[in-house]
């Protein structure tokens, strides 16, 4: 399946969920940047309140877009052991890294969520909801994140993964629903017409709007 752009995916990915429509107590959290445009449109046709959830890609040296891990909102790491050991991967590279990524999470969370009151989901579901997944790395930092909160109920929702990311998230979360997992799977940008950046002013129109 090839997406039009994330407007698309959402509204098709909300059709998949809509055994939550109207639910009591559950809440829609996005990633951002791009994570948030798909989960406007499935917070918007499932009539449920949007929020973010901030975790932030640890990427190789040298190939940032390559994950080796991700951290939560507060730092904490959820990383490949067997990739950070194969490329040699220093711990001063990671701690530094870390700090670097952490400082950006709270960026992210202080102006996207602005005057909002701080999240809370004890007794909630929590729908992650993401453009894609790849190596499931950040998304299972954002699952740490949620656990760590208090939710009653994880799930997690995307448009289109990896089979492994797949493999790993669902050990993680009360269930994973996708759209499509491809065995040769690339890039999550492949699945998509377009796939352009989503900038920090449309996340906080998004969210202001919502």
């Amino acid at each position: 399946m090839l997406f039009k752009n994330r407007l698309e995916a959402g509204e098709k990915l909300a059709v998949a969920l809509d055994k939550f429509k109207n639910a009591k107590n559950a809440i829609i959290l996005a990633l951002p940047r791009g994570g948030v445009v798909v989960g406007f449109e499935v917070a918007q046709k499932l009539n449920l309140p949007l929020d973010i959830i901030v975790p932030r890609k640890i990427g190789a040296p040298a190939n940032p877009e390559f994950a080796i891990g991700a951290i939560t909102e507060q730092g904490v790491g959820v990383f490949d052991e067997m990739t950070v050991g194969a490329y040699g991967i220093t711990e001063s590279y990671l701690q530094n890294e870390i700090k670097k990524e952490k400082a950006e999470a709270v960026r992210r969370l202080k102006l996207y969520r602005s005057s909002r009151p701080p999240l809370d989901l004890k007794n909630k579901t929590a729908i992650l909801v993401d453009d894609g997944l790849a190596t499931g790395l950040t998304m299972r930092a954002a699952i740490k994140s949620v656990k760590r909160m208090g939710a009653e109920k994880i799930i997690v929702a995307i448009p289109v993964t990896s089979p492994e990311a797949v493999e790993l998230v669902q050990k993680e979360v009360d269930e994973i629903i996708y759209l499509e997992a491809p065995a040769f799977f690339g890039a999550v940008g492949s699945f998509y017409e377009e796939f352009r950046q989503t900038t920090d002013e449309e996340v906080i129109d998004l969210l202001s709007s919502e």
